[in-house]
């Protein structure tokens, strides 16, 4: 039975996510991951089964989006639901925040119900996961005086650092299409950028990946341009982890490079760290021809690595010919959704089912990183759910 095999493996696991907040991949051991994932993947089987997992009878899952978002937007509503909580969007233009209110008293304000907070603060380097650090100090402050009953579960819908909701939906997509993780040792995932007509895509999703597959001993290998370099200190941790997993990282200027015998693809656009860490100054500044001249400089660089694109000429290089092609989505498809981006029509097409499958994991993955931290033995709490139903 594969839920009872994977409550055995849950069991087996030693965490500490219980009454943590979930904010990136590298602050969590390999047990922790490993269980946030098996009891997205028990939850994701209750459900094809209709059997409800819901943990909560009343309160709010409140999400804090300051940037744009369809799927991991939709996940999160989807996963606060599933485990009985109302969703509120916390709307910063309606709110008091605009008349001064700060950070810890927003974060307070808005707590005194809730059960967990979702945040995606994605675009500025430096800002995202601070602004996420002072909300959990904050909460936890006002838990700690008696101010909340509860103190609600943090959790990284996307920040400047790391996207760990997606990047271990991604994990389990390929754990899923190559048979288990113990199988991912000694793949090759090609992380690399790719051609885009638009300006200021986050860094946190290749950083995440490179961070999150060195962890179960793939090679991985980064692949940009000269000048579209991540941050250090996330290199550093994704070589740190390869050495310990016996897998491999490196970094390539040649996409070829990268593609060659690779079993998983991952072309995707992002912006120079440079850009980014220069439009944070400039929006702090209020200076908006500054913000035109830089986006004009951006895309006039992005428009020069236009053969950075994952065509089928690229994907005859992988292995066999027939490497996996992950993406975070939406694509920038040519052809399709613009009239030169990311990746082939023909490409995408092909594997266009297999990336709906990977988003598919990411309402499990939210639900099971508030399950694990409101849950003390999410082993046991499951298998009340399971009880009754036949595989």
């Amino acid at each position: 039975m594969k839920v009872e095999t994977m409550l055995k493996e849950l069991s087996g696991l030693k965490t500490d996510l219980f009454g943590k907040d979930f904010l990136l991949t590298w602050e969590n051991s390999t047990d922790n991951l490993k269980a946030v994932m098996l009891v997205a993947e028990i939850m994701q089987e209750l459900h094809k089964v209709k059997k409800p997992f819901k943990i909560f009878d009343s309160g709010l899952g409140i999400a804090i989006f300051r940037d744009n978002s369809t799927r991991t937007r939709f996940s999160y509503a989807s996963a606060v639901n599933a485990l009985g909580l109302a969703l509120s969007e916390l709307d910063e233009v309606k709110s008091q925040i605009a008349h001064g209110e700060t950070v810890r008293e927003t974060a307070a304000m808005i707590s005194f119900l809730t059960e967990a907070i979702g945040i995606r603060d994605d675009m500025y380097p430096g800002e995202g996961h601070s602004y996420m650090v002072e909300v959990a100090d904050a909460v936890t402050e006002s838990y700690r005086e008696g101010v909340l009953a509860q103190r609600p579960t943090l959790v990284n819908l996307q920040c400047d650092l790391d996207h760990p909701t997606q990047s271990l939906a991604d994990l389990l997509k390929l754990k899923d299409y190559f048979g288990g993780l113990d199988n991912l040792k000694g793949k090759k995932i090609a992380m690399s950028w790719a051609y885009s007509p638009s300006y200021g895509k986050p860094l946190s999703v290749p950083q995440g990946v490179i961070n999150l597959m060195t962890r179960f001993g793939m090679e991985v290998v980064l692949a940009h341009p000269e000048g579209y370099d991540l941050l250090p200190e996330t290199l550093d941790t994704a070589s740190k982890f390869a050495l310990e997993s016996g897998g491999s990282f490196r970094i390539t200027h040649d996409m070829k490079d990268a593609f060659a015998g690779a079993d998983v693809v991952y072309p995707k656009s992002w912006a120079p760290m440079a850009v980014m860490q220069e439009r944070t100054r400039l929006l702090r500044g209020g200076d908006k021809e500054g913000l035109k001249s830089l986006e004009q400089q951006c895309l006039a660089q992005n428009a020069s690595h236009m053969d950075w694109e994952c065509t089928e000429e690229m994907m005859a290089l992988t292995k066999d010919g027939n490497a996996l092609y992950e993406h975070c989505l939406p694509a920038d498809i040519s052809g399709v959704s613009c009239k030169q981006g990311e990746v082939a029509a023909s490409v995408f097409d092909r594997y266009r089912l297999h990336t709906y499958q990977e988003a598919g994991y990411k309402p499990f993955v939210i639900a099971s990183m508030i399950f694990n931290s409101k849950i003390a033995d999410p082993a046991s709490k499951l298998l009340s759910f399971l009880q009754g139903v036949k595989e």
